[in-house]
């Protein structure tokens, strides 16, 4: 096999994410496997000039929303403008293992009429300044607490970190619901998609690996949007996404939930935001 794969791509999305998206590049470079393209996808953001020449083909385009980020949108344009009919998504956020990139080809080999979801570890803080961190990445990472036991992971937790699929089967799951828009819900929305269009969703041990970054438990920064899009998930499908997170947001009294609605009560201050960093 060649080094670099023909018509298989890696799509990415950035906001405010230049060095983990270096990290990125440098893992699909140690690659066993090389994408005939990656295209990333830059929000509301000029696109980054890279200093660093990759073994592969780094296209990038923008996409403005007036009204904050829309994830959705941004993953359709991807795959409208990938110039591959397989594409795999991975979260700027993640770095692939040797075998990652290979292991998609293989599947899309044996079966391109299906939803590829790959498995995803946890990098701690400081770990790129460790020598040698690329090849030690399984390692120093901390398995995903909710998935790793799984052989198979339900429609309920597919996550948009880390699968892939052909353009065709994209289309047949209708793309990303652009209603979403900032965080949540919408990953989730698009697997109960595929359950509705009668794509099957396959879990392959692809494994990438989340970069650390601060994050809120729960994640109150994102109240707003998590609780819009929580609505606009349950008129969908008549059911809660995040449950987790909607119930520590009724708990602490930021929300109300009644007759399959949302209401916000009140939005937490600055100070409820930084006492929820993890």
């Amino acid at each position: 096999m060649s080094k670099s794969a023909n018509n298989l791509a890696i799509l990415t999305l950035v906001h405010k994410r230049e060095k983990a998206l270096i990290n990125m590049l440098n893992g699909i470079a140690a690659g066993s496997l090389w994408p005939s393209e990656v295209l990333v996808v830059f929000m509301n953001e000029e696109a980054l000039a890279l200093d660093v020449k990759f073994p592969f083909p780094v296209r990038s385009i923008m996409l403005e929303t007036k009204t904050g980020l829309n994830l959705s949108a941004a993953r359709n344009l991807a795959m409208q403008e990938s110039s591959a009919n397989h594409n795999v998504f991975l979260d700027v956020d993640c770095i692939p293992d040797e075998e990652f990139l290979k292991t998609y080809h293989d599947h899309f080999v044996q079966n391109d009429g299906v939803l590829y979801t790959g498995r995803v570890g946890y990098l701690p803080k400081g770990f790129d300044e460790q020598e040698n961190w690329l090849t030690h990445m399984s390692e120093i990472s901390a398995p995903d607490p909710v998935r790793n036991a799984l052989k198979s992971y339900p429609y309920e937790l597919f996550w948009s970190l880390n699968f892939g699929c052909s353009k065709e089967v994209f289309s047949r799951i209708g793309g990303f619901d652009m209603q979403y828009e900032g965080y949540g819900a919408e990953d989730t929305d698009f697997a109960f998609q595929a359950r509705k269009n009668n794509v099957a969703l396959h879990t392959i041990d692809a494994h990438a690996y989340h970069q650390y970054h601060t994050s809120y438990q729960p994640p109150i920064n994102h109240l707003k949007s998590i609780t819009i899009n929580a609505s606009h998930f349950f008129a969908k499908w008549d059911t809660w996404p995040m449950e987790g997170w909607i119930k520590a947001f009724e708990d602490l009294g930021y929300i109300k939930r009644t007759d399959g609605a949302l209401e916000i009560i009140a939005l937490p201050t600055q100070q409820e935001i930084d006492a929820a960093l993890k």
